[in-house]
């Protein structure tokens, strides 16, 4: 296929700088009219550059000396050596070009680090190897830089002599880049920090608090999706989660946490589904207006497979839990593999893996979707920034019962993607549920068995009455309601009021102090 070379005034809907050229993988989509997006996208100027290289809105300018020749293969060369790892583009663009400039490419230089790595890459992606004798006994070399990416456990293929430390396998196989970000989270050992927490707590205190945090996330699970079931949907659900971890993540797990999420399965059919997907809304006549498609039904098995196959590969290894729950719960709702509950599930996913990892305390559920709650603007932030790219190389028309068919093949938008923004979003949410959520359950329920203790203690009373004594002062800054005074609390005595108004400001005050609210 014939490689344009020719430089765009725009790119990708972006304004090419002056005096520039396009390189690296930005010339590869562009060349081959490759259906990806570049999310990071490189020109090199016809000029110097103070510094080599500068940043200039969604573009990185690199000097002129940085121009590689005019051929694919020196492109791919340039985008290994200098950009962030793109296995979409890098796929889409063996597709194009010829097996035998690759070939050429290694043979003269057998050896090489990076003619070993663009052999590999393709073997690997392509699932087809190339007309090659295997590589002499040369170091072996990592695919990609444990430095600056998040790594499996190498394992050395002897054919490219190249230890592939990738997290996936051909099928499902998302980049974490290792970021400061990323690494500050990693380094505060949240686990270790959640376990010191319950250690200074007793059993019976924190079995309360894992019973209410439970409620909280399932509640806020189906909040996110606009939904406020009947109490006892939301414990069947809390059930469902409470268990992750302790069978392995399997296509027979999915259907039975599906099935029990949907608890009724007259009108949606349990397991992956068997027609097209989409979110976004519908014109006059019903038909839809997609923000997101989902991967086609007929790719559907094989991704998840891919998914449970990646998840295998991360969870004997050291790889931190968090980012391990990022990759598998975003990749499953890219994916959305079922025909209901993709969020919903996605989001039981996060606590399945840090569950079987042991990273949240044995019975204990962080409540990481009342944070994605909370800060649900951030959270459709992420989901839109890897999503809304992809969606101009989806080709869809609608069906006549008004749902989405798919044209294209689009398997590889759901197999490669970089998933960093993903891990330091999540990372983020179990750092609150840590540092936050679980301190702060902990000392609510302190200072309210202390109110209800010394209130019984002060006023012989139900305690049921003195629980809604501490409920109502607390919603009215400190003192009981004048309505509830003159009715259900007239029988005390004033002495008795401001003696139990105090008691619940006293039982309060290091929560009050450490700026908790109810």
């Amino acid at each position: 296929m014939t490689f344009n070379i020719v430089a765009p005034t725009y790119f990708q809907n972006e304004l090419l700088p002056e005096n520039t050229t396009l390189v690296g993988w930005a010339a590869l989509v562009h060349g081959f009219t490759v259906a990806a997006p570049v999310r990071q996208m490189s020109c090199v100027s016809k000029k110097h550059i103070s510094g080599s290289q500068r940043l200039t809105d969604k573009w990185t300018v690199f000097d002129k000396r940085y121009a590689p020749g005019e051929q694919p293969i020196d492109h791919i060369i340039f985008a290994l050596k200098h950009e962030n790892i793109d296995l979409l583009i890098l796929k889409r663009t063996f597709e194009k070009i010829q097996p035998a400039d690759i070939e050429e490419y290694v043979k003269a230089t057998p050896t090489g680090a990076i003619a070993r790595r663009i052999w590999f890459f393709y073997e690997f992606l392509m699932g087809r190897n190339l007309d090659l004798a295997d590589a002499p006994k040369v170091g072996a070399i990592d695919a990609i830089n444990p430095e600056a990416y998040i790594t499996s456990t190498s394992k050395l293929s002897q054919r490219h002599r190249v230890r592939d430390n990738l997290l996936g396998g051909p099928d499902f196989c998302p980049i974490i880049q290792r970021t400061d970000k990323l690494q500050s989270f990693i380094d505060l050992d949240l686990a270790n920090k959640a376990e010191k927490i319950i250690g200074r707590t007793s059993g019976h205190l924190i079995s309360r608090a894992a019973s209410f945090m439970l409620l909280a996330d399932s509640r806020a699970s189906f909040a996110i999706e606009g939904e406020r079931p009947p109490r006892n949907r939301l414990e069947r659900w809390g059930q469902a989660v409470l268990q992750a971890g302790k069978k392995p993540l399997n296509q027979t797990e999915i259907y039975r946490l599906h099935g029990i999420l949907l608890g009724d399965d007259r009108f949606t059919k349990v397991g992956y589904r068997e027609d097209g997907v989409f979110l976004g809304e519908r014109d006059h006549s019903q038909d839809p207006i997609p923000e997101f498609i989902g991967a086609r039904q007929d790719d559907v098995p094989q991704l998840m497979t891919g998914l449970n196959i990646c998840n295998n590969k991360m969870r004997p290894q050291d790889i931190d839990p968090v980012i391990q729950a990022a990759i598998i719960a975003f990749g499953f709702v890219y994916i959305h593999p079922l025909e209901d509950g993709n969020g919903r599930l996605h989001r039981c996913l996060i606590h399945h893996v840090l569950a079987e990892r042991k990273f949240s305390p044995s019975g204990m559920v962080f409540p990481v979707s009342n944070v994605m709650l909370e800060r649900i603007a951030d959270y459709q932030k992420v989901l839109q920034n890897h999503s809304s790219p992809l969606m101009p190389f989806i080709e869809w028309q609608p069906t006549p019962d008004h749902n989405v068919e798919v044209a294209n093949d689009t398997a590889d938008l759901y197999r490669y993607f970089d998933a960093t923004e993903t891990a330091e979003f999540l990372y983020e949410c179990v750092r609150t549920t840590v540092e936050i959520d679980l301190p702060r359950e902990i000392a609510y329920l302190t200072a309210h068995d202390e109110a209800e203790k010394n209130i019984m203690e002060y006023v012989e009373m139900p305690n049921r009455l003195a629980q809604n004594l501490i409920m109502f002062v607390r919603q009215n800054d400190g003192s009981i309601p004048k309505k509830r005074r003159e009715k259900e609390f007239v029988a005390l005595e004033q002495e008795e009021v401001s003696g139990i108004e105090k008691i619940i400001k006293d039982a309060y005050r290091e929560y009050d102090e450490a700026g908790f609210t109810d």
